[in-house]
Parts: C-alpha cells; structure tokens; sequence
C-alpha cells in the first residue's frame, strides 16, 4: 500500500483529445497527439512526461536550496525527450536530457556543492522514470557556467 494515492481522470472529448481532470481546485488540461493522428490542440503524452520530469526536478532543486536560505529564482528547465523505435519496433521515449538553469551565478548561492550532489535524488518522478529511461541531468548558473 502506499502512503498517498493520486488520481487522475481522462475523458475523451473527441478522437485523440482528453480533458485532464486533477482535482476540484484545478483547471482541466485538455491533451492532443499531434498530427497525423490528433490535432496538436494541447500537450501532448510524451510532452506531459516531459513536463513532470522538468517541474519536478525544479521543484527539488528549488526545495534543497530554500533549506539553506538560498535564493536561486528564477529557474528554468528544459526537458528533451528523444522518442524512436525499440527493438521491437515501438515508439517509446529512449532517453531524456534536463538542463536546469539558475537565475543567479553560483558564487551568489551558499552549500550549491552539497545542494547539487543531493536534490536529484529526492525527484519522486525522475527517480521513477529512471528506471526504465535513461535520464541525464545538467545544470548551469546565470553565466552559462555548467556545476553538474
């Protein structure tokens, strides 16, 4: 049993187009494949993966340095996820490249060593992931200077 559940509702509006229903407080995400099969009128799968990889590891990140009273806004996060054929020939996600990027130099920010050895692996979803596709990390400071 674990110790939180969390549910998520799909329902079909049409074709290859679901609302996303989360919980009451949030807005509904509508998700769409692209073209050929859907129309591209939202997130797609493999893009919503994305996404949960990048806020999550955003959010770790962010957490680990806020417990030193560090202030490393804004941050951002780019996720590329490399999608082609196994050996079987299906579409599957190969791998996954995240490049965090700081909003301020390192230099400004206290304990990052420690901070950067560490956040990585309280990412609940990244973590998950990485178990079965291959995740690789990056991160850079304000200067483009690349710390991991």
């Amino acid at each position: 049993m674990s110790e939180n559940s969390i549910t998520v509702e799909l329902i079909q509006k049409q074709d290859y187009q679901f609302d996303i229903h989360f919980a009451d407080a949030i807005p509904v995400l509508t998700s769409d494949e692209p073209a050929p099969l859907g129309t591209g009128q939202g997130p797609s799968p493999v893009q919503l993966l994305c996404a949960a990889v990048g806020n999550c590891l955003s959010d770790s990140l962010l957490f680990a340095l806020r417990k030193f009273k560090q202030a490393p806004e804004p941050l951002r996060c780019t996720v590329q996820a490399d999608v082609g054929r196994n050996a079987e020939g299906r579409m599957r996600v190969l791998k996954m490249l995240a490049t965090l990027h700081l909003g301020v130099p390192a230099a400004r920010l206290e304990h990052l060593d420690r901070v950067l050895a560490q956040f990585e692996a309280y990412c609940t979803v990244t973590q998950s992931i990485s178990q079965s596709i291959p995740v690789t990390l990056q991160v850079f400071d304000s200067a483009g200077i690349q710390l991991r």
